[in-house]
Order: structure tokens, then sequence, then C-alpha cells
């Protein structure tokens, strides 16, 4: 009789909301769900390892190397990249030649030895490490990114959170987001649509962080929060500036504003996403 395989599998582990360079769509918010596998031997418990265990230190891994970061290939065209005192400056180009930079915090900025950005590619580095995390009894991993199936509208969007005690205060973080929007108590995809193509590939700026020396064709936002200081700067066409910080609730609140403009007399509801299975839903009082 032929020896058993024995795997242990976990389905949405966790999901991982970061941003990341794309050599032709430049700043991309993402969000990924990760799925894993492990193959090993049993213990005495009859165990390759505790669900609890797994899911903790693989949770934790992420969150300290991906989740919530800007990540880069460093191995892209026309990337510059620089390290001193903690922080991480970066200079790209777009195929147009316009200019993106950012500074920030070396824990904010998660730096891949890759050519793009890819679910495989980033799967394949966090896989290298993850192993040394288990026992010996755990003799391989498997870990898979899935983007979530959404029917109907989404967006990516980047943004980051001055005020947040934690680390959505990075000035690049970001979110594949679906919107749902009802007018009147139906469902409109005509404006689903609208703002998902309004805010494909967006940076969500506050005003507040938006610097003097921005103009019409380019945008400088800088702002020192408890992790320490940020910048970025990028083409004014990718940016979308509202007055707020870029909270879901307070995005939420913005579309149904504008949506109000074009429906005064209607009720209007907006159901906004933040990643995946989370969000925030705004409405005109009854």
């Amino acid at each position: 009789m032929n020896e058993a395989v024995v795997k242990l599998f976990v389905d949405n582990l966790t999901h991982v909301d970061f941003s990341y360079l794309h050599p032709e769509r430049g700043l991309v918010g993402e969000s990924w769900e990760a799925q894993l596998i492990l193959q090993g031997k049993l213990d005495d418990q009859g165990m390759i390892c505790d669900f609890g265990v797994v899911k903790k230190r693989i949770k934790a891994w992420l969150d300290s190397h991906l989740d919530h970061m800007l990540v880069v290939p460093a191995l892209m065209d026309s990337l510059e990249l620089a390290r001193q005192d903690g922080e991480i400056q970066l200079q790209w180009h777009y195929p147009s030649g316009e200019r993106l930079f950012c500074r920030a915090p070396q824990q904010a900025i998660a730096v891949l030895p890759l050519m793009e950005i890819s679910q495989k590619g980033v799967a394949a580095w966090c896989e290298a490490q993850l192993l040394a995390l288990f026992p010996e009894q755990v003799e391989s991993l498997q870990l898979t990114f899935v983007a979530e199936e959404i029917e109907g509208a989404f967006y990516h969007y980047s943004h980051g959170l001055q005020k947040h005690g934690g680390n959505c205060q990075r000035i690049a973080h970001g979110h594949r987001s679906r919107v749902q929007i009802r007018v009147d108590g139906k469902r409109r995809q005509d404006l689903e649509q609208y703002w998902a193509q309004t805010f494909a590939d967006i940076y969500i700026g506050t005003r507040a962080h938006l610097q003097a020396d921005s103009n019409e064709s380019w945008h400088h936002y800088a702002y020192t929060a408890p992790q320490g200081e940020f910048e970025l700067s990028l083409p004014a066409r990718y940016c979308y500036v509202i007055e707020t910080e870029s909270t879901v609730e307070q995005i939420a609140q913005h579309l149904l504003e504008q949506i109000q403009l074009e429906y005064p007399e209607s009720q209007v509801q907006v159901r906004a996403y933040e990643g995946v299975g989370k969000g925030a839903i705004t409405q005109t009082a009854s």
C-alpha cells in the first residue's frame, strides 16, 4: 500500500491590503485573499500543525511584510531606490515620462526582488521565508493569493490616513473595492460604473496634505504621523482630492454628497467597501 500524503489547508486565512507599482498603471491599490497548504508529518497529537498556530503566525508575518505597505518590484525599469536614516526614497517614471516620488519610513515600503508584482510572484517570495516559522514536521508550504470575485463595479485606490494610530497612516497603501449605489431603493449600476471609472487606479488625497508646490499637472502630498514623515508626488490626473481624511466612512459620505447633487429629492444609499468584506454604508435621512 502506498504511503498517504497528508496536507493541511486554510482557505481565506487572511486578507492583505496594499498598493504596488505597476509598469504602466503606476500606483495601484490591491486586496488579496491568502490561502495556504502545508504538507508534512503528523506529530504526537496527530497534527501537522495546530490551525490556531498556523493562522496566527502567517497573519502576523503578512501584516509585518506586506499588508498596508507600498510594494515595489526592485527590478522594474525606471526605478531608483535609496535607503538612509531608517527611510526609503524611491523615484519612478511612468511610460509617459511623468515622475512618481515617495519618501517613507522603511516599515511602510516592501521592496521585492521581482520585475513586476503578481499574485504568483509575491506568493513565491513569501513562501521562501514562511516555512521557517513552522516546526520540523512541516515539510513544504504553498501560499496562494486570490483576488475577490466581484460582480459589478469596483475600483483600485490608494490613500494614507495621517491621524490613524495603526498602519493605515502609511501614505501609499490601498485597496481593491466594490461599490453599490441605490437611488430610491433601486440599484444604480450606471452610477456604480461611473464612480468605479472615476476612481480607477486613483490616489484619494486629503486637501490638507496637498502641498503648496502642487499644480494642475502634479500633486505633492506630505504629512507627519506617529511612524514618521511621509511624502508622495505623482501626476494630478491620477489623484482625486477630498476635503476630509480618506477613511472609508468619509469616502462613502463624499460619494453620497456628490450623488445627491444630481438627485436632490431622492433617497440615496452608498455602500462603499474597503478591500474585502468590510466598508461603510451612508444614506440620506428618511
